[in-house]
């Protein structure tokens, strides 16, 4: 669980994020909503330690998140940018198996069930095949993947990606997102990521945190969310729901 109480971050002399209380559970799958600028990807970035909020403390299970030192923060949460790191020199096994740093570190022997562990993370995201293949050398979808199945191989409880589908094209991101939804639910892995396909959204999210304007403005089940009038007012946009099935689809009006 993550808590979060006075959070203030500042850029160029206006509020980015400003929350006065908020908690996240950490085994859930939780999508971010918002319009751009609505600081989501700040928020991110605070609750995997990549910056410090200007004012105001975050708990995580019950301690300072800036308690946890580099090694232990990466066996409970593994955290993929919105911006991809380059891997230069790097083959698309290599980088998969730096995922398990965490758990051997520099010179620590690696075992058949890490080999395991890296194999399995490569086929999960269909990068198997590219196993010998420089990571410079995918096409943007492909370097997503890749980086995907480095997160997998971390097995930490806890997932949180930024834009995650953004370099994918539809068939990708339908399937990258069923494969997070299944390790959620078949193997206990709490996924916290950002979205901005509503669709997307509305087909996969357990539970919604909605920020606007650097507050939070919804926290809940998606399906108190679902509603026209509340992601009308999100995105300042008139928004209509269909039902399809076993979900809802939004259209712009």
């Amino acid at each position: 669980m993550f808590e979060l109480n006075d959070i203030r971050v500042h850029r160029n002399g206006r509020h980015i994020l400003n929350i006065d209380t908020l908690q996240l559970a950490t085994d859930s799958f939780t999508l971010l909503l918002g319009h751009n600028g609505s600081g989501k990807s700040t928020l991110l970035n605070l609750l995997a330690r990549q910056a410090v909020p200007d004012q105001g403390n975050i708990q995580f299970n019950g301690a300072p998140l800036n308690s946890l030192k580099q090694r232990q923060l990466a066996r409970e949460i593994t955290y993929l940018p919105q911006h991809l790191p380059e891997a230069p020199g790097l083959t698309v096994k290599e980088l998969v198996r730096l995922g398990r740093f965490p758990w051997r570190g520099l010179l620590g022997r690696y075992t058949a069930k890490d080999e395991q562990t890296i194999t399995h993370a490569m086929e999960q995201t269909g990068v198997a095949d590219f196993a010998d293949t420089l990571v410079d050398q995918l096409s943007g979808g492909e370097r997503q993947r890749a980086w995907i199945a480095m997160l997998l191989a971390q097995e930490s409880p806890l997932l949180i990606l930024d834009e995650p589908t953004a370099a994918l094209d539809l068939a990708h991101q339908y399937e990258l997102l069923s494969m997070l939804k299944n390790l959620h639910l078949q193997h206990n892995r709490g996924v916290i990521l950002v979205l901005h396909d509503i669709n997307l959204a509305l087909r996969f999210a357990s539970q919604v945190i909605a920020l606007k304007n650097g507050s939070p403005a919804f926290q809940g089940d998606i399906s108190q969310f679902a509603d026209q009038q509340s992601l009308s007012d999100l995105f300042n946009i008139n928004i209509e729901l269909l039902n399809r099935h076993d979900h809802k689809v939004a259209i712009v009006c």
